[in-house]
């Protein structure tokens, strides 16, 4: 049977189709004419049509019209008609084969706040300066449609279609190909675990598209023991990966991608998604706070590492609230196990947390790493939206933004890190009525007991706080951040990269040295990685090796500093 989702073209005509295994009577709304729809043993319903592309659609289940849940492109917000599309013509597309995965440097953004316009056609003219640093991968922030204009994204409702705010689906297939030509790949954060609170007429689709048992912290939780749901998801990433030609995804939480069927789905999503193009590098990150090695062994290339973000957020600030209450009680001791297994929790009893998470993952490669020092997620959902400058002691950043840069794992900067920005990255939506309210309050309520903020938490629908949040690309330099970068990438190119692809030969071995001062050693075919790192600790008495390749400050004379060398065999 046919679970494809949405229209499509044959030589009979566009044929549209729908899972509503519910309803009893579905059709299809074309310019305005009713069309009756068969139903499928499957649940799905189906009608082909004479149609042209910019057609537009609706579909009237048991009497309601709706825009198609997987509609590629809408004739206005999520509430109007979805519009009829061709797919776009692959010639060109053959000449990029990717990139290796041990060459990847993350630039995570948000299109919206990333330039003063907040748009594809503005981000691509930014392209060549951040290939320039020595970047070599964008990751943007989801894009599929939302109800407003203004958000992160991890509220969508229509995740094929792009948000109009951004632009046109020609200016992403523009903002890709420009990447490609100057040798960056771009990944999408795709989000499969939720949908957003306005204007997902999936619940009135198929009511079976969601677990009545489950919820996740964002809203009905999602049904992956039934087929048309996994398709629904597997043709979403296809037709990103394909229609765009994407080097990849990062999944976000799939740790509430769960229950019956979910790991057939997480196995069959990896298999099908890479197999849209086998000629090129398709690659796959997971946010997944389990901790668990599984989904790395299983077909998927990293995980997003908090544990090390969490290490070196508690080391230069102190803090110890909610989730960095684990990481609080010796944050050196526990970079030092970031450094030399990659996760820091690995199911192992620690103070601050009642149940241990996480699994052995020492065996892993450190390409199965994203490390970052900020992410939107660790900037944004701070009440104020602070960035780590605005928090800590600017000599440490900097050496805690050199070792991301430079130890083998693969690194991810957020838009702005790489010049020292200092603008906040706020939390903002744009709703109205009973729900802009409703998510006002929430956000008020969530920080109700930081007695330091009193009145002070921005409120997230006022367009003020999205304009706050926009990089600000006339700050000055103040700290040579763009030398530091360029730096800090030429010798991961040079000297990190090749050790990365001769492979692993031994464990890592750090040592620590002192209360914030350490040693790290990585053995690979091709040589080794010698770091020595200091986060706050004068032993003038120490003598590191004077050879280094890369250096921040003064290793024993300066309480920050870095300084690493690579000796190949």
């Amino acid at each position: 049977m046919t679970r494809h989702w949405g229209g499509q073209w044959s030589d009979n005509g566009w044929t549209a189709r729908i899972w509503a295994p519910d309803a009893d009577e579905v059709g299809l709304v074309l310019r305005g004419q009713h069309h009756g729809m068969a139903r499928q043993p499957d649940g799905f319903w189906s009608v082909t049509v004479p149609a042209r592309a910019g057609d537009e659609y609706l579909f009237r289940i048991d009497g309601k019209d709706i825009p198609d849940p997987a509609s590629r492109l809408q004739a206005g917000d999520v509430q109007a008609p979805s519009v009829v599309t061709r797919p776009a013509d692959p010639a060109g597309l053959a000449a990029w084969k990717g990139r290796d995965w041990a060459e990847a440097v993350i630039y995570e953004l948000h299109l919206g706040t990333f330039t003063p316009e907040g748009t594809l056609a503005a981000a691509t003219a930014k392209l060549a300066e951040l290939a320039g640093l020595g970047i070599t991968a964008i990751e943007i922030m989801p894009v599929g449609q939302w109800s407003g204009e203004r958000g992160w994204g991890y509220d969508g409702v229509l995740p094929y279609s792009l948000h109009p705010a951004y632009g046109s689906p020609d200016d992403l297939r523009g903002f890709v190909d420009h990447a490609h030509s100057l040798g960056l790949m771009v990944m999408l954060d795709l989000v499969m675990n939720h949908f957003g609170p306005d204007g997902a007429y999936i619940h009135h689709a198929a009511p079976r598209f969601f677990d009545e048992n489950r919820h996740t912290p964002w809203g009905a939780a999602i049904d992956f023991s039934q087929a048309a749901v996994q398709e629904y998801w597997i043709q979403c990433a296809e037709y990103w990966v394909g229609e765009y030609c994407l080097d990849g995804l990062r999944l976000d939480a799939v740790h509430q991608i769960s229950g019956p069927g979910a790991d057939d789905f997480m196995r069959t999503f990896a298999q099908r998604v890479r197999a849209v193009d086998p000629s090129r590098a398709i690659h796959l990150v997971v946010e997944d706070e389990r901790n668990e090695p599984g989904l790395r062994q299983n077909g998927y290339d990293a995980t997003w590492n908090d544990d090390f973000h969490h290490a070196i957020h508690c080391r230069l600030t102190g803090e110890s609230d909610s989730y960095y209450a684990s990481f609080s009680h010796d944050p050196v001791g526990d970079l030092c196990l970031a450094l030399e297994r990659g996760h820091i929790e690995e199911g192992q009893p620690r103070p601050g947390r009642d149940t241990p998470r996480g699994e052995p993952s020492g065996h892993l490669p450190p390409t199965g790493f994203v490390n970052a020092t900020q992410t939107h997620d660790q900037v944004g959902n701070r009440a104020l939206g602070e960035r780590l400058l605005s928090l800590a002691d600017p000599d440490g950043v900097r050496v805690a933004y050199a070792l991301l840069l430079v130890a083998p794992y693969i690194p991810m900067i957020f838009m702005g890190e790489e010049r020292g920005a200092t603008t906040p990255f706020l939390f903002f939506a744009d709703y109205e009525g009973d729900l802009a309210e409703a998510v006002r309050k929430g956000r008020a309520a969530e920080f109700a007991g930081v007695a330091s903020l009193g009145e002070k938490v921005p409120d997230p629908l006022s367009p003020d706080t999205f304009a706050r949040s926009r990089l600000n690309w006339s700050e000055r330099d103040a700290g040579d951040w763009l030398d530091l970068t360029r730096r800090a990438l030429a010798f991961r190119a040079s000297h990190v990269v090749p050790l990365l692809k001769s492979g692993r030969s031994a464990p890592a071995s750090v040592t620590r040295h002192g209360k914030a001062l350490l040693s790290a050693t990585w053995h690979f075919h091709g040589g080794t990685l010698e770091l020595w790192l200091s986060l706050g600790q004068v032993e003038p008495d120490l003598k590191p090796p004077q050879d280094a390749a890369f250096s921040v400050g003064r290793v024993g004379l300066d309480p920050f500093a870095l300084s690493i060398t690579a000796r190949p065999k």
